[in-house]
């Protein structure tokens, strides 16, 4: 016989591991599922730091749900006593008709949100580290900022245990089943049975609700750390978290807060590919030289050398928003997926949401733009 749950939840990363912890701590007798170790770096929910922002250029509807994972992650803060989130503000750099400028502005008007607007004569005089064109401007939200990635995932894991969360890693799923009632997990290592499932399996999510024909694709994506001293110019006090729309393509870094200097990666443009056992794991020299150049020309104070690199994944739907529904057949199923590269700032709301979807089947935030059935013509 199978051993017997309320809610197993498939994928423990950072989706995964917020949903755990918000079903065991309403009770939930959860099983938590990994089939890699914990806050492993094969995924998407690794390399250090996450931006946060709420003025959201990519679609005003998510502000509501940044507000909540704001109150959910200092929350989670003072529950382990941590320090997770910091706020050194984000500063958006670009042409004051491009998509970002203009979608910050909207969010901001729409919900009535505080955005300090720079021209480039202010940008010089406030932030001399950059060097931008005289006909770009600045948008800077204080209260935005970065996550400890790994550790808000470890953070959600402890408190799912603490809450009873069974939680088992390097143990991949074989095969789930469904019927009117229940669901049944077969692993490399046993047999599961459970009133719901929440499926939150990051890049290989394609593969797992492979009958759904979910239009995923996934991106490989690199990021560098380049040497700056975190006490220096470049230190958080001194310099915000950013993204700029450049001609070469949309980059974002972060402040040096620690001696792995400060990151920058490039936002999308990287290869795309169907199966995540194809992403080519090795940092080239091809991968360093556009992020190379993007701090030559504009941020010219940070020289290197590369001190680290990562590889991680994005998850990409064809409109870049979200896909988080309940299964069409089973409706005690319910997924997250495709956050295509924006999505960790909201982990720790999309935790509370899927407990919503799995135990009562809605949600009080809003999610119309997230369905599926958008993908379907």
């Amino acid at each position: 016989m199978p051993r017997t749950f309320d809610t197993i939840v498939l994928g423990c990363g950072g989706m995964g591991s917020a949903a755990a912890a918000e079903l065991a701590h309403r009770g939930e007798r959860v099983l938590g599922l990994e089939q890699f170790p914990f806050v492993h770096e094969l995924g998407s929910s690794h390399g250090a730091t996450r931006i946060i922002r709420l003025a959201y250029f990519e679609h005003p509807d998510y502000v509501p749900l940044l507000r909540r994972a704001y109150q959910r992650w200092r929350e989670l803060e003072a529950e382990l006593n941590a320090s997770l989130l910091t706020e050194c503000g984000v500063l958006s750099l670009g042409l004051p008709r491009s998509e970002m400028i203009a979608g910050i502005e909207h969010s901001a008007t729409l919900h009535q949100l505080a955005v300090e607007h720079y021209s480039a004569a202010d940008l010089a005089r406030e932030y001399p580290q950059w060097r931008v064109p005289r006909e770009w401007v600045g948008r800077l939200e204080r209260c935005g900022g970065f996550l400890r990635v790994e550790d808000c995932v470890r953070g959600h894991l402890e408190i799912a245990a603490r809450h009873g969360a069974e939680l088992r890693a390097a143990e991949p799923v074989i095969s789930w089943q469904a019927d009117a009632n229940s669901v049944r997990v077969t692993t490399a290592r046993g047999e599961y049975a459970a009133a719901r499932l929440v499926i939150t399996a990051g890049p290989w999510a394609a593969r797992v609700l492979a009958e759904l024909k979910l239009p995923l694709t996934l991106m490989r994506q690199v990021t560098c750390w380049f040497d700056a001293v975190p006490s220096g110019e470049f230190a958080p006090a001194r310099f915000p978290c950013y993204f700029t729309g450049t001609p070469y393509g949309d980059f974002y870094g972060f402040p040096a807060i620690d001696a792995a200097g400060a990151k920058v990666a490039r936002h999308y443009g990287g290869s795309e590919h169907h199966d995540p056992t194809e992403i080519d794991r090795a940092v080239s020299a091809a991968d360093e030289a556009p992020l190379t150049a993007f701090l030559g020309e504009y941020l010219p104070g940070i020289r290197g050398p590369v001190r680290k690199s990562s590889v991680c994944i994005y998850t990409l739907t064809p409109d870049r928003h979200f896909a988080i529904d309940r299964h069409p057949e089973f409706p005690q199923v319910v997924y997250a997926a495709g956050f295509s590269g924006h999505g960790f700032k909201f982990a720790s709301v999309i935790g509370e949401i899927l407990a919503d979807l799995a135990l009562s089947g809605g949600s009080a935030l809003p999610l119309a733009m997230f369905r599926a059935a958008r993908f379907v013509s």
